[in-house]
């Protein structure tokens, strides 16, 4: 019960922080929010697990850098075999016309239920999207990511996952 607790708290302080600075600056909300399911750890016969998650983007946060556009994204998925992860950081989206190239890097909270143990309870999520506009609202996709600890544990082994993606402006 306190896992979960802890959880809903830092669930909480993720989106309550993601909405609240937009709300400062007194911003019309532009929300994008990314729906998304697939295969967790495919790489890991033993370990693969089917994945659902869903993402949080207000693309009227932003910050031009020598990196491109970043913006703040926040998001939280969960695992067949009950493991999670709540995670905050930032994207880049290049547009190509109708493909867009979506790299992240979010590091976040791992939880492994009955999943696999990724070594550490903080973990760091670096993926790429490609997408394709379905209009001015809402567009489908393919990611792939890889969530690792960074030997921040006594033990690294990493997970490899995809995921069809359909984001939607809200």
């Amino acid at each position: 019960m306190k896992r979960i607790q802890k959880l809903m708290f830092i669930l909480f302080f993720t989106f309550f922080l993601n909405f609240s600075v937009s709300a400062e600056v007194n911003k019309i909300y532009n929300n994008k929010w990314s729906f998304y399911s697939g295969v967790f750890d495919f790489s890991d016969e033993g370990k693969k697990s089917s994945v659902f998650g869903i993402q949080h983007l207000n693309e009227n946060m932003y910050k031009d850098t020598i990196f491109g556009t970043l913006q703040p994204i926040s998001g939280l998925m969960f695992t067949a075999d009950n493991a999670g992860y709540i995670y905050t950081g930032v994207q880049s989206n290049f547009n190509a016309g109708l493909i867009n190239i979506t790299p992240s890097f979010t590091p976040g909270l791992y939880s492994e239920g009955n999943g696999k143990d990724l070594g550490h309870l903080v973990e760091f999520k670096s993926e790429i999207q490609l997408s394709l506009n379905l209009s001015k609202l809402s567009q489908i996709g393919f990611s792939y990511n890889h969530i690792s600890n960074a030997s921040l544990g006594e033990k690294n082994p990493g997970a490899n996952s995809y995921m069809f993606n359909f984001l939607k402006k809200f």
